[in-house]
């Protein structure tokens, strides 16, 4: 049986990305338009399905390292806070990323059934989204021309 650990993370980001998307579980709030990601970032995310994108990405992580906290999860979405210049000078400082849009991308994938909440411990995957990721992991290997990953379909 084919799992979540077996097909590529970005192509099964994006198949878990299309079927949330269809199902439509988690939708981008009214004001996702507008927030950056993080203190680190100078625009807002530019692709149309971010949310998606990132409540599959928020997802797998909860299923791979779970049960994990909205606040390791800031930490995994940071990034480095240099400023936009190419002449960097001063030491590099690590930021996190935006805790309010992991915590409500986890709170619709709670509603959804998805993710559930391991008090005091932080959130873990539930059985429908282990299954929902093992079952797109297989179409995802199925669907992949790549001959070093023949033996896991």
């Amino acid at each position: 049986m084919t799992t979540l650990y077996d097909a590529p993370a970005e192509d099964l980001i994006e198949a878990v990305a299309e079927k949330l998307a269809e199902e439509e579980a988690v939708t981008a709030p009214d004001w996702a338009r507008y927030t950056k990601t993080g203190a680190g970032r100078e625009l807002p995310p530019e692709q149309e399905d971010f949310w998606q994108r990132r409540a599959a990405s928020l997802l797998r992580k909860v299923a791979v390292d779970g049960p994990v906290g909205v606040e390791r999860l800031r930490t995994e979405y940071g990034g480095s806070k240099q400023g936009s210049t190419r002449y960097r000078v001063r030491p590099p400082n690590s930021t996190d990323g935006s805790g309010k849009v992991i915590r409500t991308a986890l709170q619709q994938l709670e509603d959804a059934g998805y993710i559930n909440i391991a008090q005091g411990e932080g959130r873990k995957v539930a059985p429908d989204g282990k299954s929902l990721l093992d079952d797109t992991a297989g179409e995802v290997l199925e669907d992949l021309d790549r001959p070093e990953l023949e033996r896991y379909a």
